[in-house]
């Protein structure tokens, strides 16, 4: 039997020290902790399928909280009973001692095992909602007060006028052009559609 941890956070600016500590704690070696930054709303995680396809019967599978394994509340169920009911995988929630298939393998401690699981899983999924509820109505906000989002756009530099005029006129090459405004092909055509527009020229 051997043992693992998983731990999981949504991006590269969140830590996962926390769910580490509690593996170094179970004196879990780092080489079968497995680490995800990725979104909990799916399982197509590559940290979570090589350990998936490194777990064997009587194995455990150590999480510190259910929405570490996922925010899904369907996918949460169906990856819990094909670890433990198809693999014979044990799962231990560190968070929720009542989570720990080790325990209560009786029929009303299962029964009990899963109505937690159930409640917790949509308690997952219900915060992944509501977070990107408050992430959609905070951008709303924002560009209501004029908050631009995305890369800023590039200027045109202040001889673009005299540059175009001679490009038009076949006295430039398009790599002058770039060479001489700085400018990428894509933005400079993208200025070149302004400056036009400005001027009231298709």
């Amino acid at each position: 039997m051997a043992t693992y941890g998983y731990a999981r956070v949504s991006s590269t600016d969140q830590h996962e020290f926390r769910q580490l500590d509690a593996f170094d704690a179970l004196e879990i070696p780092r080489n079968q902790v497995f680490t995800d930054k990725f979104s909990g709303k799916d399982f197509e995680r590559p940290s979570y399928q090589a350990l998936v396809e490194k777990l064997e019967l009587g194995d455990l599978l150590y999480i510190l909280s259910i929405d570490r394994l996922g925010r899904n509340y369907e996918e949460i169920q169906n990856q819990w009973r094909m670890l433990t009911k198809e693999r014979g995988v044990d799962i231990a929630v560190i968070d929720m001692p009542l989570l720990d298939t080790r325990l209560h393998k009786d029929l009303i401690g299962t029964f009990i095992s899963d109505i937690v699981l159930q409640i917790l899983s949509f308690v997952s999924e219900s915060e992944r909602v509501s977070i990107r509820r408050r992430q959609a109505e905070g951008i709303a906000a924002a560009k209501m007060r004029g908050v631009r989002f995305g890369r800023p756009t590039i200027m045109p530099p202040d001889n673009f006028g005299a540059v175009v005029e001679r490009w038009e006129h076949g006295m430039l090459h398009i790599s002058e052009v770039l060479e001489q405004t700085g400018l990428k092909e894509s933005t400079y055509y993208n200025r070149l559609r302004e400056h036009r527009a400005a001027k009231g020229k298709k």
